[in-house]
């Protein structure tokens, strides 16, 4: 006798014999929990998208380019990256916001995301809400660098130099209210130096006309610009940590002069906000696995970076820490996205 697709438990009950009645009904009770144990064996069975919010060349993108073939060997697909610069990052967190809570589409994140919840006073999304915290990766120092014209060796040199040349020094940002910008910020604070800033669309640009003299300033953290310092292109005049860094040793603390100053770049992974558990977990645990790896340990700290590994938990806390610290520095100084 043939059945009609998807006939009702009545159908089932009058057609079939009552043991695979009851075969059929035992099965169906376990397909609630099904969906969510095959999504975990099969993610991901198709390439991966990671958006980089910035653009190519920095930091975050180093970030990227770091984790995507790290991900590829361990999940066995392609971890795709799309640069979307733009709006402080917003433009791409937003592409992420609003993908599909599938896994396949990922976000790189770094400190704009716990900058722009205070900065801009109209967001369309809510970043501890809509962005569900995946895995950290790493931390960096900044390292305040400068172009080879300025004449100073030090901070404090480079302070005076400042303060008696009103109108010659300029100070790149990867854009308003980014780490760079907030970290020469709280350096002006501090100092009471008066340098106009210049932002740009990413540390990538940023970078190019510090090089070409442009600009005379940046805080950029150190893995972008390390092989720039070493070329002589760029001068390091401190790390902004209260640790110096291992790439930088001979560079002092920006604390060193400016007692309790304290920043660093950190960098993860997120996800849209309803994305799966099982996928968050197998994610954060293919991250963790390769920060264990000592080679690539050490192919972070040769660029620069020192492994993060940690929970989703971990890398969450660490982001609402940041938004309320940032947040109130941001109110203080009243810095305003344009």
């Amino acid at each position: 006798m043939k059945l009609v697709a998807r006939p009702s438990e009545g159908d089932y009950a009058v057609r079939l014999p009552r043991r695979q009645f009851l075969q059929w009904l035992a099965g169906t009770a376990a397909l609630p929990v099904l969906p969510g144990v095959a999504r975990a064996q099969v993610y991901p069975s198709r390439p991966v998208k990671l958006i980089v919010p910035f653009a190519a060349g920095g930091n975050v993108d180093l970030i990227a380019r770091v984790v995507a073939p790290l991900l590829s060997e361990r999940l066995g697909q392609p971890f795709v990256i799309e640069n979307r610069p733009g709006a402080g990052t917003n433009l791409g967190t937003e592409a992420v916001v609003r993908a599909p809570a599938d896994g396949y589409t990922l976000l790189v994140v770094s400190p704009p995301a716990a900058i722009n919840a205070t900065l801009y006073d109209k967001l369309s999304f809510n970043f501890l809400r809509d962005i569900a915290a995946v895995a950290s990766v790493v931390e960096a120092p900044f390292v305040m660098e400068i172009h080879s014209s300025i004449p100073a060796r030090t901070v404090p040199e480079f302070v005076a130099y400042a303060k008696s040349n009103p109108g010659k020094i300029s100070m790149a940002s990867a854009g308003i209210g980014s780490g760079p910008h907030l970290a020469g910020e709280l350096f002006k604070t501090m100092t009471g130096v008066d340098i106009p800033i210049v932002p740009y669309r990413g540390t990538g640009p940023a970078l190019t006309d510090l090089i070409s003299g442009h600009v005379h300033l940046y805080f950029d953290a150190i893995p972008a610009s390390i092989e720039h310092i070493r070329s002589g292109k760029l001068r390091a005049l401190a790390v902004t940590t209260r640790y110096r860094s291992e790439l930088l040793p001979e560079t002092p603390p920006l604390s060193d002069a400016l007692p309790g100053y304290d920043v660093s770049f950190w960098g993860g992974i997120g996800a849209p906000r309803k994305t799966p558990p099982e996928i968050v977990d197998r994610l954060n645990s293919a991250i963790n696995a390769s920060l264990s790896d000592p080679k690539v340990r050490t192919r972070l700290a040769e660029l620069g970076f020192t492994a993060r590994a940690g929970s989703s938990a971990d890398f969450g806390k660490l982001i609402a820490d940041e938004t309320g610290r940032w947040g109130k520095v941001i109110r203080a100084a009243n810095i305003r996205a344009e």
